[in-house]
């Protein structure tokens, strides 16, 4: 998993609440187990036409918006099913953050899973950020070590939980974590194999 530590992006501002994950990947494109190649069916519904023409005027299909890093939408992000391909969509898109008064538990939990960090900030903070990103000109700085999001002249600090901002700011998942831990897991082989031959046969 990449490592995360400061992000400076375009933030595309996506000012809808209740943005559930069959809106982030609908269901037709979750036959795959491949965490690859999900970027370009991500906010399908919304990002092309029954003609599967892009639809212009969607905020990630303009041009100043179709690198950017940071997403800033509304509360209840990722809410309805638990599907892991949603955040498996953003981050194969380019998406690597994502701002929002809230967030669905299961979903908050994926993104740092998957090298997403989303930020919780108040609505109010949320709503000033959704305005400055309005400007296709106005870049926004994520600096996960100091917990803040920088915007222009203001600075919006955030609460995040400690293991998962070090797995982020390492670039751990569970995988990770566990190869951190090879070589005791290495060791308890050796002995369970003497202690416990017909396991292995």
């Amino acid at each position: 998993m990449e490592k995360f530590n400061t992000l400076t992006s375009v933030a595309a501002p996506l000012p809808l609440i209740n943005i559930d994950t069959d809106m982030i990947i609908p269901k037709q494109f979750l036959k795959t187990i491949e965490r690859t190649g999900l970027g370009k069916n991500l906010f399908f519904e919304m990002r092309f036409d029954l003609n599967d023409k892009e639809i212009s005027d969607f905020i990630l299909n303009k041009p100043a918006y179709r690198n950017s890093q940071i997403l800033i939408a509304k509360d209840n992000f990722g809410c309805g099913s638990s599907r892991e391909h949603a955040p498996w969509a953003l981050v194969d898109f380019g998406i690597k953050c994502v701002i929002a008064p809230s967030f669905a538990d299961i979903f908050y939990n994926n993104c740092f899973k998957n090298g997403i960090l989303p930020v919780v900030l108040p609505n109010d903070q949320v709503q000033e950020l959704l305005e400055f990103a309005n400007d296709e000109l106005n870049s926004v700085t994520i600096d996960l070590p100091k917990q803040e999001v920088r915007a222009g002249n203001k600075i919006y600090k955030f609460e995040v939980d400690n293991f998962k901002k070090y797995c982020l700011v390492e670039g751990l998942d569970d995988i990770g974590l566990t190869l951190q831990k090879s070589e005791e897991i290495s060791q308890f082989e050796v002995k369970n194999k003497i202690l416990t031959p017909w396991l292995y046969n």
